[in-house]
């Protein structure tokens, strides 16, 4: 496989595509098929990747709906009659192609793992392929989500711990922020994960009795 990486500016995130590579056909004629994830922008230089190496665009991941990882789903739909796979059924008035937890997509050549991390969002979504997960604003070099409250940080680190660090073996996350980690470095190193726990051990607990 090959992986693009593409910084786009107006959001500071980062977008991905996902091509076939020179060696995925045993007669090493590549199949020349890509996915996107999270189009933050259509650029010029993301249409002359696609291009430049003759790909079928055949789907469009989002790993959830906020603004700087969609503003170029618009753009992208006028060029590319690419699918849409969303937890959300409408993204910026693009019909989505619904996917829930667990659910195993394949486009193209492509096997893809959706594992639902709610908390940033309720429609969080981390994209397994290969050895690879698309982490969104879930999970990133050091960090977690943001949430709104400390109920949504809770599910989320929940939702971490049990579907995402619990994964044997390691693998390369590819954040919607900043650069890529290992999932090792992470269940060891990751601040966010481990301030949250500590927090959640200095809070008091309160016992309510009943008299008659």
């Amino acid at each position: 496989m090959k992986l693009f990486v593409h910084y786009c500016l107006p959001g500071f995130n980062n977008c991905y595509i996902l091509g076939t590579g020179e060696a995925d056909l045993p007669n090493g004629e590549a199949s020349r098929e890509a996915i996107i994830i999270d189009p933050g922008v259509m650029d010029e230089e993301i249409l002359n990747f696609i291009e430049r190496n003759d790909y079928a665009l055949r789907g469009v991941l989002l790993t959830h709906d906020h603004r700087s990882h969609v503003r170029g789903l618009r753009t992208l739909k006028r060029i590319y009659n690419a699918e849409i796979y969303a937890v959300n059924p409408l993204i910026l008035d693009q019909k989505a192609t619904l996917i829930r937890d667990g659910d195993i997509l394949s486009i193209g050549p492509f096997r893809i793992e959706v594992i639902s991390v709610p908390g940033h969002s309720s429609d969080s979504a981390v994209f397994k392929v290969d050895n690879l997960l698309f982490t969104g604003d879930a999970i990133s070099a050091g960090l977690v989500g943001t949430t709104a409250s400390s109920y949504g940080a809770a599910i989320q680190i929940t939702a971490l711990r049990s579907k995402i660090l619990s994964l044997p073996g390691d693998f390369t996350i590819l954040p919607g922020h900043g650069p890529p980690t290992s999932l090792e470095a992470e269940r060891r190193f990751n601040a966010g994960i481990q301030l949250f726990e500590q927090r959640s051990k200095r809070r008091p607990s309160f016992v309510l009795e009943i008299f008659e």
